[in-house]
């Protein structure tokens, strides 16, 4: 098979085993393609995956597992997908324990972005990610869990621009993801400001404002919630029933991914 018949064939066959919720077997298939043809084989057929599709084979790994797909997705691919993530999100999920999507929200994109020391595909992956709405909403979403100290970094970001460091006073994991996006993309880090914080213009109102560390105290100005966020992350799903294949019936991802 030469591999100009191979890689439609290799997309074909990956997209029917992610829809019928056989993840594990499409790593396989991406390996045995590695294997034989090269990563460049592997990251080329990601790219011509439909974003739906995507999204569901990359909801089924985290930081702590191994996926070629992890390692190979092409940054404006993976951005794309973005798009579908929270349709893998039941809406009783996000009313019962939005916390709890939130983190592996986490897990996903970290595990994306940290999943080489490779510094230029990482701000590739930030900048193309947080392009778009729905990517701002997503690290929004992140930026939720960890309001305070998103609200110190902006203060670092305004004296210190693109040229802030890892280093921080808090111990969230979310600060050095932040840190990366700030370096890759200022624009898209804005956008996920103002969309977690969308009473403020300006960021050095936002930083000079206090944070109270009682959750019973009402916040001074208007900060959206994890919650809030996820809905709204949920409701940039684009349509996708007159285009998008049928699933299979795995029900652990959502039952309403194309809705």
């Amino acid at each position: 098979m030469t591999e100009k018949t191979y890689l439609p064939a290799l997309s074909k066959q990956v997209t029917e085993l992610v829809l019928a919720g056989s993840l594990g077997h499409a790593e396989q298939a991406f390996s045995e393609a590695a294997e034989t043809h090269g990563d460049l084989v592997v990251s080329e057929v990601l790219g011509t995956l439909p974003p739906q599709v995507t999204a569901l084979h990359l909801s089924g790994f985290d930081g702590g597992k191994t996926s070629l797909a992890t390692l190979l997705v092409p940054p404006k691919a993976w951005a794309d997908s973005l798009a579908f993530i929270a349709a893998t999100w039941s809406e009783e999920m996000i009313e019962d324990d939005p916390e709890r999507v939130a983190e592996s929200l986490f897990a996903h994109i970290h595990g994306v972005v940290f999943s080489t020391d490779d510094e230029e595909r990482r701000h590739a992956l930030l900048a193309e990610a947080s392009a778009t709405d729905y990517g701002a909403t997503a690290f929004a979403i992140l930026f939720s869990m960890a309001p305070k100290d998103i609200l110190e970094l902006a203060g670092e970001v305004i004296s210190k621009g693109s040229y802030i460091t890892a280093h921080s006073s808090s111990d969230s994991d979310i600060i050095p993801l932040a840190v990366e996006l700030v370096k890759a993309n200022e624009d898209g880090w804005d956008r996920a400001l103002f969309e977690l914080f969308p009473d403020f213009r300006h960021s050095a109102d936002l930083a000079d404002a206090e944070f109270s560390d009682d959750p019973d105290d009402e916040p001074q100005f208007l900060q959206r919630s994890t919650r809030e966020l996820l809905y709204r992350l949920r409701k940039q799903v684009p349509s996708a029933r007159s285009s998008a294949p049928k699933r299979g019936t795995r029900k652990s991802l959502g039952t309403d991914i194309f809705s």
